[in-house]
């Protein structure tokens, strides 16, 4: 679809709040494509712009290819809008974690992702759906959710503000007693984290799951039984397996989570509030997406 794609209509849904305001995307993109063939039409999201809306834009528009101008956040809007359909989805990362972005191979520089987003192929990738929610990147019980409603609530975004709610989540977040109903099998333990992983690695590069694959017909559940800050940064910055006493790796196209008390629970990077069951089936070849 490379060269045949030149004339084809690129919608670019632009979420103006994305990332650290230091470049206009709408005024950027403009001006990539002043000098080339492709007919474009540019989308800012208004604060709180219901599906419908950017629905019935992309219908409106007749446009080719969809391009997501944003974080995960951004793109999780377009792909439930182009949900079962063909139509390619591109990203052009610009949000605080580009998680889906670096898992797809797609550059941060924003020339070089334009490129990408107008000539690059489309291929299809399951997704998750998690208590109704349409999941393409990862989503969690436990720690994580805490740190990222902490991170959410701080004034200083980026790794310091991170850090910061990482370190408040240590001293504050409790294990969880959990149920897990895995192909047949019921798994009763304590755990620090439970994460459904449709991707392979966090927005800030902590692999943790380094068995998953976009195109199988699965997604993995890791469970985190300890706080093991050294398990997740061995897997980051080495190719050792995880310790099994401490993190656990299944396959799955289905799983049911009931916890004992209320816990943090969040999708691709937005926290959801407190759940105490978590119901999570594999959406077989979900979405388009365009890759280098």
């Amino acid at each position: 679809m490379g060269a045949a794609n030149l004339s084809a209509k690129l919608l670019f849904i632009v979420n103006p709040g994305s990332g650290n305001q230091e470049v206009n995307y709408s005024e950027a993109i403009a001006l990539h494509f002043k000098e080339q063939p492709q007919e474009i039409q540019i989308f800012e999201l208004p604060k709180n712009c219901s599906l419908e809306k950017i629905k019935q834009t992309i219908d409106q528009s007749k446009a080719n290819r969809v391009i997501a101008v944003g974080g995960d956040g951004t793109l999780k809007l377009v792909a439930e809008c182009l949900q079962g359909t063909n139509t390619p989805i591109g990203i052009i990362p610009a949000g605080s974690a580009n998680g889906m972005a670096k898992e797809l191979g797609i550059p941060l520089d924003l020339e070089a992702a334009l490129q990408v987003a107008a000539n690059g192929q489309p291929k299809k990738i399951h997704a998750i759906k998690v208590n109704g929610e349409l999941c393409i990147h990862l989503a969690d019980i436990g720690f994580n959710a805490y740190i990222i409603k902490r991170f959410d609530s701080l004034p200083s975004r980026g790794m310091i503000g991170y850090a910061k709610a990482a370190w408040q989540a240590l001293w504050n977040h409790h294990k969880m007693e959990i149920e897990i109903e895995i192909k047949g099998k019921q798994i009763n333990t304590q755990a620090a984290m439970v994460v459904i992983a449709n991707a392979t690695s966090y927005g800030t590069g902590v692999k943790i799951n380094p068995e998953g694959n976009l195109s199988d017909d699965f997604f993995e559940v890791i469970l985190v039984k300890k706080y093991t800050v050294l398990e997740i940064l061995k897997v980051r910055f080495t190719e050792l397996p995880f310790n099994p006493e401490k993190i656990e790796l299944f396959h799955t196209k289905d799983l049911c989570i009931k916890t004992k008390h209320k816990v943090h629970f969040q999708v691709d990077g937005e926290y959801l509030g407190k759940v105490n069951r978590v119901e999570a089936t594999i959406l077989p070849a979900a979405i388009t997406i365009i890759s280098p």
